[in-house]
């Protein structure tokens, strides 16, 4: 079922199409969580703001992904903006209500005890709202990344430049060749397992204290 002389043949392309996958990724999560943390904020202090915020991230999310990759290339082109511009999109409406329910997580008493002992909003949001937000941001991080992995192989639709490991799987489809497809589906799922550990470790190392709270309701369960 697999040509396993042609996947020799090919590894330095396997090589250079999984690095291409993973940057197309981390770039739309990166700016995708930077857009929703500011976003996030003014959301947090502004309700009628999140309720706007919140309904056009949701509608954004409903719209076919081939559908706005095609939107979008006769006003990018085949370029690497019309592949990040959806990308992002996407990961707005799990990041943005992630970020605001994380910031929100503080209770009101904590926020008045910080208020009375002299700190500004920016202070209050880096040393109280912010560390007790990042159990939930990070679990948000995790969601994005994962499906954002997924997501990257579509855009193999817009050429030979782009798609990272879609591209096997879009070129294998259209030759027939199981090979090439199962070159781009399977190193694709061992990314996205890859990342979904890697941010369970993260969030056990950076919020300690989260998992510490779970383990008396752990060991009385």
């Amino acid at each position: 079922m697999i040509d396993w002389g042609w996947v020799a043949d090919h590894l330095d392309k396997v090589a250079f199409r999984t690095v291409q996958h993973l940057y197309l990724a981390a770039l739309a999560v990166a700016v995708g969580f930077a857009i929703s943390f500011v976003l996030g904020v003014i959301a947090v202090r502004w309700r009628p703001f999140n309720l706007a915020a919140t309904a056009i991230a949701g509608l954004v999310f409903t719209i076919p992904s081939l559908a706005l990759f095609a939107a979008l290339v006769p006003i990018t082109g085949l370029s690497i903006l019309t592949a990040e511009v959806p990308l992002v999109l996407y990961t707005l409406v799990i990041l943005l209500r992630n970020v605001v329910a994380g910031l929100q997580a503080a209770p009101p008493d904590v926020r008045e005890a910080a208020d009375g002992m002299g700190f500004r909003a920016a202070g209050r949001l880096w040393s109280v709202e912010l560390p007790l937000a990042l159990p939930l941001m990070i679990a948000g991080l995790r969601i994005a990344t994962v499906s954002t992995i997924g997501l990257v192989t579509i855009t193999a639709v817009l050429g030979q430049a782009l798609g990272g490991l879609g591209f096997f799987i879009y070129e294998g489809m259209n030759r027939y060749f199981a090979t090439e497809i199962l070159v781009g589906a399977i190193p694709t799922i061992l990314l996205s397992l890859l990342a979904d550990r890697a941010f369970v470790w993260l969030q056990a190392r950076v919020t300690p204290w989260a998992q510490r709270s779970r383990l008396p309701a752990e060991a009385t369960a």
